[in-house]
């Protein structure tokens, strides 16, 4: 809420003196572009028109960015009261915001390398819903940040030490559920797909940013190399097939070197621990990362089992929470990972420590309709049919060969329809599938929040229908929370079942 500071408090606090510098440092990033085009075309325009303002203008924008962070560290303060917190800010437009610590869900307390080489850290308060954290401050002294998370995570629930004067409080390390060796990260880095996503996203940047001439002239300047080499080597076809699979060998053998430095970078130094009523995860090599949250907060759990997870006999296990995320965009500092890599039996028991009142793993796996083997098969089919007539019509008999792709989608879609598959008990509901990349998701039924059944015209030709469960936090997931191709009775049996426990039940979340 917005209102007028009449006097200044005596116990208020500010941010630490160097924290003016890393909010210049954060607006630069926001405004990078535009100062560079001033430099650029600055430049270019006082060369030729001789005018001394140009030049000028980007020294003026960086002047004006250094003044408005000076400001900030003077006009912004903050209070810890005995049931939350007070923060003032602004010079001209001032606002008061009070923060009740039972509103906060979840402390994030983040270090760079910039901020560790400074003995700083930016401290993040959130809360559920919402767009944007309840209070971020950029930045506080190491020990006081860290003072302040344990202070806000003990008043939440009411057993908050007495804290100093100068903020220092007895912390509690709290029993550790999870640790991860470097050992088992860099097997992180081997299982997952980093290294591609960083790549393709880099190819994707230099089309945005290069012309379309200059990426055109670097690919075809390339092939060209490539293709004068091998001719000049005087190589068969048979040689330079190999020498090609081996190309293609070393660059994957680099993205997966890529993917491994991520994940060092990331999540070294992994640990998961647990307080009476919080989770907290602590990592990264030379950004370090504190994050918690609530278990309350927690609604739904993922359990994932890639190819090559189950070479090293390994899953992973992910949460959705209910706390504040920016609209269309993935927060990568909220806590997601509860074992990022972790064998089998280690994921089951870590789901058995947290919710003991559910039966994991499940065996009571219900079977879904017989149609679902060639219904996953459409949507191949769909695409697979027109691009092999097309390969045929140019190819001649060799464009055939798209028709052993057909048969591989049929076999791929009969063994996920053979693993799909639903439960629902008392406590949880579940659901399972995938058998390439294989998942089980599953809610507890107090953190249901709708119910939604649906029926598309080929479910009621078929009889069947497909059972929507909702739950907070959970937007942009890729394995939804459903039961999909199950009869027609058993889904209308299920959705009569929850929707008379989620009228008798309190919501928790």
């Amino acid at each position: 809420m917005e209102d007028v500071v009449p006097s200044t408090p005596p116990d208020e606090r500010r941010l630490h003196p160097w924290s003016w510098l890393f909010v210049l440092l954060q607006q630069l990033k926001q405004f990078i572009f535009p100062l560079v085009a001033l430099v650029v075309f600055g430049a270019r325009k006082s060369s030729s028109d001789g005018e001394l303002w140009a030049s000028l203008a980007p020294v003026i924008g960086i002047t004006v960015l250094v003044v408005l962070a000076i400001l900030q560290y003077f006009t912004y303060r903050y209070t810890i009261g005995r049931d939350g917190l007070t923060v003032r800010e602004g010079l001209l437009h001032r606002s008061l915001r009070e923060i009740p610590f039972s509103r906060i869900h979840n402390v994030v307390v983040h270090q760079s390398l910039l901020h560790r080489v400074f003995g700083v850290a930016e401290v993040r308060l959130e809360s559920a819903g919402g767009t944007k954290p309840e209070a971020q401050m950029r930045v506080l002294g190491l020990h006081e940040a860290l003072a302040l998370e344990d202070l806000v995570r003990h008043q939440a629930h009411g057993t908050a030490p007495v804290a100093s004067e100068s903020g220092t409080v007895t912390r509690d390390a709290g029993s550790t559920l999870l640790s991860l060796s470097t050992r088992e990260v860099i097997r992180l880095g081997l299982i997952s797909n980093r290294g591609m996503i960083v790549v393709a996203a880099g190819f994707g940047a230099a089309w945005q940013i290069l012309p379309d001439r200059m990426m055109e002239q670097v690919f075809r300047q390339g092939a060209r190399q490539a293709y004068g080499y091998a001719e000049g080597l005087h190589l068969g076809w048979l040689t330079g097939a190999i020498g090609g699979v081996a190309l293609i060998g070393i660059a994957l053998a680099l993205v997966r070197l890529l993917s491994v430095a991520l994940a060092l970078s990331q999540f070294h130094g992994f640990r998961l621990t647990e307080e009476p009523r919080r989770l907290m995860v602590e990592r990264g090599l030379f950004a370090r990362l504190r994050t918690s949250v609530a278990r309350r907060r927690i609604q739904a759990w993922t359990l994932h089992e890639g190819v090559l997870h189950r070479l090293f006999n390994r899953r992973s296990l992910r949460i959705d929470t209910a706390v504040a995320e920016k609209s269309g965009q993935q927060d990568n500092r909220a806590l997601k990972d509860l074992a990022p890599i972790a064998a089998p039996d280690a994921c089951d028991a870590l789901i058995g420590h947290l919710l003991p009142h559910v039966t994991w793993p499940r065996e009571d796996w219900q079977a879904v309709h017989a149609s679902a083997r060639w219904r996953l098969w459409l949507p191949s089919l769909a695409w697979l049919l027109p691009v092999t007539g097309l390969a045929v019509w140019q190819l001649g008999v060799w464009g055939w060969l798209g028709a052993a792709w057909m048969l591989f989608a049929a076999y791929a879609a009969r063994r996920q329809a053979q693993r799909m598959g639903w439960t629902l008990d008392d406590h949880v509901v579940a659901v399972r599938s995938g058998w390439w990349s294989r998942y089980w998701r599953f809610a507890e039924i107090d953190k249901l929040q709708a119910l939604r059944l649906s029926r598309s015209p080929l479910d009621q030709r078929l009889g069947t229908s497909t059972l929507w469960l909702d739950t907070a936090g959970a937007s942009g997931i890729a394995a939804p929370l459903a039961l999909r191709f199950v009869p027609e009775a058993d889904a209308r049996a299920v959705h009569e079942r929850l929707t008379a426990a989620l009228a008798r039940r309190r919501l928790h979340w």
